[in-house]
């Protein structure tokens, strides 16, 4: 049985509808289509918890996440965007997911493993799945290029990232809230107490069951930020799973609270718009205390 459309619901529709029309000879379609996706906004953060050890004070983490390559993102963007992150001189590259829009039906997997081969970061470069990278039968896919091309794949499971023999942090990666089988307490498994953790979720909702796990920081992708925006009415379409955190940091939790940030992505999908809703990459410092 088909559920009745909310007037909320019916609002956003038709502003999405006439978002689409009206934009198609506009300048609003031009800044949409073509200006916004191209407006790489970086964001800086700090990454700060009692737990991160004196040894990892100062050191750079990297999310970029949601290429989508394929659809809108190509890969002279991918390439100018490896150059920006290397800039950064990370010590860790985190990549959350999606990372072409349909796997099967890409056909320059080759160039795509060369240009993700010159990030560089020496305490590692670390990924998980998007529900993009297991469609279109993609799975193994994308666990060639990412591999192939310097990335450890965290699927359900957990890694240690040694500074030296006295400092160390966890890294956690889950399988897809859509389309995987994300399982935290077998991925979390081998993680000492008392140990700094990052856990990357492609679906960022997920950070309601992760919060009460001991895990200190949550990063995901998945939600586009919203991708197109309509003001005073928010995101036109949010994906599954994203709907309760979908941009931006969040504190979830009262004791030992999780932090979660939410990265806007950089491809499109669905529909190639981006309005208010700018790609984005997203530098973590990490601070001790």
């Amino acid at each position: 049985m088909t559920k009745p459309l909310t007037r909320r619901k019916f609002i956003k529709r038709i502003a999405g509808t006439m978002f689409t029309l009206l934009g198609i000879s506009s300048v609003g379609y031009v800044y949409a289509h073509r200006i916004e996706p191209s407006m790489l906004e970086i964001n800086h953060l700090e990454m700060s918890h009692s737990l991160i050890p004196f040894g990892f004070n100062g050191k750079k983490i990297v999310q970029f996440s949601d290429t989508h390559l394929g659809f809108q993102y190509n890969l002279h963007q991918l390439n100018e965007l490896v150059s920006t992150i290397n800039d950064f001189a990370p010590d860790i590259i985190l990549f959350t997911g999606d990372l072409m829009d349909e796997p099967n039906k890409f056909m320059q997997i080759n160039q795509l493993r060369s240009i993700l081969q010159k990030l560089h970061a020496p305490l590692g470069k670390y990924c998980i799945y998007g529900n993009h990278d297991h469609g279109g039968y993609g799975s193994e896919i994308y666990r060639d290029i990412m591999e192939s091309a310097g990335f450890t794949v965290l699927l359900n499971q957990s890694v240690p990232i040694h500074f030296d023999s006295s400092s160390k942090i966890y890294l956690t990666g889950i399988d897809d809230r859509m389309l995987g089988r994300p399982d935290l307490p077998l991925a979390l498994k081998n993680v000492p107490s008392n140990t700094f953790s990052i856990l990357l979720s492609h679906a960022p909702d997920v950070a309601d069951d992760a919060s009460q796990y001991p895990v200190q920081w949550q990063l995901s992708g998945h939600s586009h930020g919203g991708q197109v925006k309509i003001p005073f009415l928010g995101a036109l379409v949010i994906p599954p799973f994203a709907r309760i955190y979908q941009e931006g940091l969040y504190k979830i939790g009262n004791n030992k609270p999780l932090m979660l940030y939410v990265n806007r992505g950089l491809g499109t999908t669905r529909l190639p718009f981006r309005f208010m809703a700018k790609p984005e990459l997203t530098v973590f410092t990490l601070r001790s205390f």
